[in-house]
């Protein structure tokens, strides 16, 4: 709890690029997107995935998939600490190896502020990369509950793009509900990592919707 806590006093919910300030995003050129998927039936191995793409085209420039173990213990609220080791060597990877096609953000599925502290903010702050937390379903924190007040709310997303805040009972507002693409109907839930603004997070996994998963997580 006192490594979560320290570690979360250094998380930045606000814009720190320039290209987050340009129209557009004008200097943008990588999104990066990380995921974490486990085989089926076994905890212990996971496969660790970066894959970097241009922007604002959406293809692909850098991929690292590969098997790796898993020996953290899964701790309800300390996930990060579980997952979040592989993946920054990925990052660190990439960096190393590859440094021209280094992300500038990274997308990660799940974990950001509207967990408390999760994956999203605990990678930024290890590699000290901009990154968006993007989720399918809607984490039960700090009051949060998917009732019929939240479905109807959902259901008045008409458009692509269209939004409401996540406010929990605190009165904090946690993250965004965002329609991402006119053909579907199901929402993400947006929300910071680190070092990136809760509206540049929305516009910006929008940006990168071809479909209803951000592009660089669905790859």
């Amino acid at each position: 709890r006192r490594e979560q806590a320290r570690l979360r006093a250094r998380v930045l919910e606000e814009d720190t690029e320039p290209w987050q300030k340009q129209p557009r995003f004008a200097g943008l050129r990588r999104v990066g997107g990380v995921d974490l998927s486990y085989s089926k039936g076994d905890e212990s191995r996971a496969c660790a995935s970066l894959v970097v793409l241009s922007y604002p085209d959406l293809e692909v420039l850098y991929q690292d998939c590969r098997m790796v173990p898993v020996t953290a213990p899964y701790v309800a609220g300390f996930l990060a600490f579980r997952e979040a080791p592989v993946l920054v060597e990925a990052v660190q990877r990439v960096q190393r190896e590859e440094p021209q096609l280094q992300p500038q953000v990274c997308c990660v599925s799940l974990g950001s502020l509207l967990a408390g502290f999760g994956i999203a903010c605990h990678l930024g702050v290890l590699t000290d990369l901009p990154c968006i937390g993007v989720a399918k379903n809607l984490l039960h924190v700090d009051g949060l509950v998917r009732d019929e007040l939240h479905k109807e709310q959902v259901r008045s997303l008409q458009r692509s793009g269209e939004a409401f805040p996540l406010t929990g009972t605190s009165g904090k507002v946690l993250g965004m509900v965002l329609r991402s693409h006119s053909n579907s109907s199901r929402p993400l839930y947006v929300s910071v990592g680190h070092r990136v603004s809760l509206g540049t997070a929305v516009s910006l996994v929008r940006a990168c919707c071809r479909f209803h998963i951000p592009e660089p997580i669905r790859q």
